[in-house]
């Protein structure tokens, strides 16, 4: 049942990858609090030096949803997938730190999560918004072929209050992709509902926040 329950958030991904690489008609300021994180990214950087990852490849960048996901590479076959996620992360921390775990890669495309923690900690979605044309302005200018796609922010029971705010932060993203041939914007948010439009608990682990 559990890859029952999973799967629809995969195929949302699956379907951007296969079709944002080979079809191109698809459509911040720094946070200083992120000095949490550097012992995080010196990590990445020393794993980098012993076991480099692919360039040109396919980057899953973000918090933890991005953090956790097991068996990454199992998921998408066919594909040089890796990732770069570390948990509690918010979007402006992934801006911060892209010069050294993200522009070295030279990836082909990137798949962004973030934002679920910055509304959790009272960011508005105007500011995730904000944030996230930041972040695409930052890879096209190192980067300008790169695809960048962006997967919703997730609609989690544990903060059911925030889906209004959700909902909002992804509709400005989603419209924003539609502006360039070269960004994305990965639906898993409606893949994650029950056919009435209810949350389903089921999908997420017992904290209702980790899928």
């Amino acid at each position: 049942m559990r890859a029952h329950f999973s799967i629809q958030p995969v195929l949302a991904i699956s379907f951007a990858i296969l079709f944002g690489i080979s079809h191109p008609t698809f459509a911040a300021e720094t946070n200083s609090a992120s000095n949490r994180w550097e012992r995080e990214i010196k990590a990445f950087e020393a794993s980098d030096k012993t076991n480099p990852p692919p360039q040109h490849a396919i980057l899953f960048l973000g918090s933890s949803s991005i953090r956790i996901w097991p068996d990454l590479q199992k998921d998408f076959p066919g594909h040089t997938v890796f990732k770069r996620g570390f948990g509690g992360s918010e979007l402006s921390d992934s801006i911060e730190f892209a010069d050294r775990i993200v522009l070295p890669y030279k990836p082909k495309m990137i798949f962004l999560y973030a934002g679920d923690n910055d509304l959790a900690g009272g960011k508005t979605p105007e500011r995730v918004f904000s944030d996230f044309k930041t972040f695409v302005k930052k890879i096209h200018a190192a980067l300008p072929q790169t695809r960048i796609a962006y997967i919703s922010i997730k609609p989690c029971p544990a903060r059911k209050n925030l889906l209004p705010e959700v909902q909002s932060a992804n509709q400005l993203i989603r419209n924003y992709t539609k502006t360039d041939d070269k960004l994305l914007f990965v639906d898993t948010y409606s893949a994650m509902l029950t056919p009435n439009g209810g949350l389903r608990p089921e999908l997420l682990q017992k904290d209702g926040l980790h899928l």
